[in-house]
């Protein structure tokens, strides 16, 4: 193994430092179908079928809001002072 390969493998992050990154920073939003939704917000049950819908999600996945506007979600990540990024 070369030093180039040895420094790259020693570069990695793990998973929880991967899931970490952006922690209290940013917010990921992310246009979910009902089905979707309804798994990472299941106390909303069936409430949910035919709308389309957008998630506001924290750097490591956590849900943080739902709502039906990508405007809205963006708004929302502002106002808690994280940068709102596209997750496509």
């Amino acid at each position: 193994m070369n030093a180039e390969t040895k420094a790259d493998r020693n570069a990695l992050m793990s998973r929880r430092e991967f899931q970490q990154l952006g922690d209290g920073e940013v917010a990921y939003i992310k246009r979910l179908n009902s089905d979707l939704a309804q798994k990472l917000f299941p106390a909303l049950r069936d409430k949910l079928k035919g709308i389309d819908l957008f998630a506001v999600l924290g750097a490591d996945g956590t849900p943080l809001a739902l709502t039906d506007s990508r405007h809205a979600a963006v708004a929302n990540a502002l106002e808690n002072d994280l940068v709102p990024l596209s997750v496509h």
